[in-house]
């Protein structure tokens, strides 16, 4: 390794942020410095390797040809680096980590986090609520759980439930509802971020090409849900975001047709890492805890 004394390790570090988020930017904000700091230690880690590693586009910063397989070894290296960063961390093994998108924690998951402690009371849960992808082998996060097609790099992606989606609405909207075609003279709360369009369920219910009039429009699909909650539209929603609320009956499904987005829930373990008791414990929990929830739908 006598090789590393002639290369900046701060360079190296520049290199790899820079070919795995994709712009000078990104990299500066991962590494809490300025973008012309990453630019320097990038030219400075190219002169000291001898080699052209990122060509300079209108575009950004892309891979030359020879640095290729320079960024990928370089990411593999780090990686590996962090996960030894963790392991000398993680000082308590029975803390459970886990990743989660907001909507998903608030919805469905937070709600049952009791039921969890009284069978596993030597399990202490930390709770990350976030939208980014997470890579447990390049942090403390124990478990992610995501909505995707589980076609993810560089994680283990393992299918916890396939995504239907379903009109809701209050329960005073919905008896007025005869047909599924009636739907279409209600307003429709829209999720502006959500990965599908109403089409998908519209073709489900042989209403293909249909359109419903906008009242709102949110970035957030818990918001959709209260507004629907509060009858001020139809909402598309899904399993674990509707499920609690359809059980006490401050919302109603009509029709019971459901439509598959090709989308998925889906575990986020670390790859090539063998699971820790904790992992498992809780992905157990979690598949009991689903069967009530599908339960609603059958």
């Amino acid at each position: 390794m006598k090789n590393l004394n002639s290369v900046h390790l701060n360079g190296l570090r520049a290199l790899e942020a820079v070919g795995r988020l994709g712009s000078l930017q990104a990299a500066a904000d991962e590494l809490g410095v300025s973008v012309g700091a990453v630019s320097q230690q990038v030219i400075k880690a190219e002169a000291q390797l001898g080699q052209v590693i990122f060509e300079r586009t209108a575009r950004g910063m892309i891979a030359a040809e020879a640095g290729r397989p320079v960024l990928s070894a370089l990411g593999d290296g780090f990686a590996r680096l962090s996960q030894a960063v963790s392991i000398a961390r993680r000082k308590d093994d029975t803390i459970l980590t886990i990743s989660v998108a907001p909507v998903f924690a608030a919805r469905w998951l937070v709600c049952r986090l009791d039921r969890f402690a009284e069978r596993h009371p030597d399990i202490k849960l930390r709770l990350d609520a976030t939208t980014n992808l997470i890579n447990p082998s390049l942090g403390d996060v124990d478990i992610g759980i995501r909505v995707g097609d589980g076609r993810w790099p560089d994680v283990n992606a393992e299918l916890l439930l396939e995504q239907e989606v379903f009109p809701v609405c209050s329960p005073e909207m919905a008896a007025k509802l005869r047909a599924p075609a009636d739907i279409l003279a209600l307003p429709a709360v829209i999720d502006g971020r959500a990965m599908f369009s109403w089409e998908i369920w519209m073709r489900e219910a042989g209403l293909s090409g249909a359109t419903l009039s906008t009242r709102h429009v949110f970035n957030d699909a818990s918001l959709c849900l209260d507004a629907a909650i509060a009858g001020q539209g139809v909402m598309l929603a899904w399993q674990t975001l509707a499920g609690f609320s359809l059980a006490e009956g401050r919302l109603a499904a009509p029709f019971g047709i459901r439509a598959k987005t090709g989308f998925g829930h889906y575990f986020i373990t670390a790859e090539g890492v063998r699971e820790p008791k904790k992992v498992r414990d809780f992905k157990a929990w979690i598949r009991e805890e689903m069967a009530g929830t599908l339960a609603l739908f059958a």
